[in-house]
């Protein structure tokens, strides 16, 4: 008797993988195309394009960022590990910078190399972001959490500073979550304050001489350029006015015109212009009246860049 055996089970075939590569080259699209809007590669793209085909005479009559290279790298500010570093500010009368900390709230002034001179202590403020320095020894300084700019005055002599001695004027509702206005610069050019709120990025302007306090209300001012994820700082080129943008989440230095059109970029990225490593978190950023460029960054990095 012959018993008959069970076929050989013969296993289902294996779809191709190959078919599979369109499928997952959609999806990298899809992903890719999003992180670009995202990132706004695609603006900066563009940018850049037209950054190739400017006249020298264009290049010569703007900051022109790709020009820069940094000359003092990560430098950390000594003692101030856990302060974060929010922003700083130009001093053209004493030709020195005076950087303000958000976390145990104080103002530091420095040397053009980094160096600190002296601490003074912010007593009131709640979360200083923002710093501006003006005319006869006023500064201006956002509170992020009190939505509010005190206007201060600081000297050769001062040792610490009282939030209730000084005025204070409402930038918006209170009531928000600590996602306000970080950006302060004083335009000397064109005799005002602008005003940046973090996200959307937006701008505004108070007008002012830079002594006497402020009066009326800010105004806003076209914001479409601001191709940005947030805004972290600003500051005015006092040689040609233009404004620089800073953005921490998109790594970006941002030149503007006096029309607000985009003139240059600086990506804030390990390998582009002399950075060894990214800087880490970029809150801060002003300019001399040399044209160099200074920035802070969480937790207490300085950096310097000197155009070629």
């Amino acid at each position: 008797m012959v018993i008959p055996t069970a076929a050989p089970h013969s296993p289902a075939p294996k779809r191709k993988l190959w078919l599979r590569w369109p499928v997952w080259l959609g999806v990298l699209a899809v992903v890719a195309y999003g992180v670009a809007v995202a990132m706004h590669w695609d603006d900066r793209g563009l940018l850049w394009l037209k950054e190739r085909f400017e006249s020298t005479a264009v290049r010569q009559d703007s900051i022109w960022l790709p020009d820069y290279v940094v000359d003092i790298d990560a430098k950390p500010l000594p003692g101030m590990e856990r302060d974060e570093a929010s922003d700083l500010s130009f001093n053209p009368h004493t030709r020195t910078l005076f950087a303000v900390m958000g976390k145990h709230p104080f103002l530091t002034e420095l040397d053009l190399d980094g160096n600190v001179l002296r601490k003074i202590p912010l007593e009131g403020w709640a979360n200083p972001e923002a710093v501006a320095v003006m005319e006869d020894g006023l500064i201006g300084i956002v509170d992020e959490r009190q939505h509010d700019l005190v206007m201060v005055k600081v000297d050769a002599n001062t040792t610490s500073l009282k939030r209730s001695d000084y005025q204070g004027f409402e930038l918006g509702d209170a009531s928000k979550d600590n996602k306000g206005f970080e950006g302060l610069a004083w335009d000397s050019m064109r005799q005002r304050l602008l005003i940046g709120e973090e996200r959307p990025p937006k701008l505004y302007a108070w007008s002012s001489d830079g002594r006497s306090p402020l009066k009326g209300d800010k105004q806003a001012l076209p914001s479409d350029q601001l191709d940005l994820r947030n805004l972290s700082a600003l500051a005015v080129d006092p040689r040609t006015g233009h404004l620089l943008a800073l953005s921490a989440d998109s790594n970006m230095l941002l030149e503007l015109d006096e029309k607000g059109d985009q003139v240059s970029f600086m990506v804030l990225l390990g390998g582009f212009n002399g950075l060894k490593a990214g800087i880490p978190r970029a809150e801060g950023v002003t300019m001399d009246d040399q044209g160099n460029l200074y920035f802070v960054s969480e937790p207490n990095l300085f950096y310097r860049f000197r155009k070629n």
